[in-house]
């Protein structure tokens, strides 16, 4: 077991320095703001490349600062295809911040998960399990009653 740690330990003490390397994209905006990122960049932003190695230490020696290289922009007649869309498994029904807001305001909404009312919520007081539909019973410090129903697939139904 020791010699294996040993192995692996040496193995990445020689590996090369371009394994370590990092692509950086360099986005500049028509305001002149400059973003950083590893995702790449709008369309309507400039992009360059930047060279992220990090310098060998103690070397003594000046690292010269990274110079950016310049990549063409696609075409805009290009349109943009999503390979991988967010799912919640509710058919979207409800947006991002939309869904953000309602969490933040305790409030639900038709087509929220059951994790999202939960956060919203807290944990119910009750839950009923019927013909694969789900409700959840949450009682408040004045005694009324809120109840949310889900479908069979975990989503809000009004």
């Amino acid at each position: 077991m020791k010699a294996m740690a040993t192995a692996c330990f040496c193995a990445l003490l020689i590996s090369p320095p371009f394994l370590n390397a990092a692509t950086v994209y360099r986005c500049v905006d028509s305001a002149g703001h400059t973003t950083f990122t590893r995702q790449g960049c709008p369309s309507d932003q400039a992009l360059a490349v930047q060279d992220a190695r990090n310098p060998t230490p103690s070397t003594k020696r000046m690292t010269p600062l990274a110079e950016p290289r310049s990549i063409r922009n696609p075409p805009a007649n290009r349109t943009v295809v999503v390979v991988g869309e967010r799912d919640d498994g509710c058919g979207n029904q409800v947006t991002g911040q939309a869904r953000r807001n309602a969490i933040i305001s305790g409030k639900v909404q038709q087509g929220m998960t059951q994790t999202d009312v939960e956060s919203a919520l807290g944990k119910p007081d009750g839950i009923t399990r019927r013909n694969g539909q789900v409700q959840y019973r949450y009682l408040n410090e004045r005694g009324s009653r809120q109840t949310v129903s889900f479908d069979e697939r975990g989503c809000v139904r009004k």
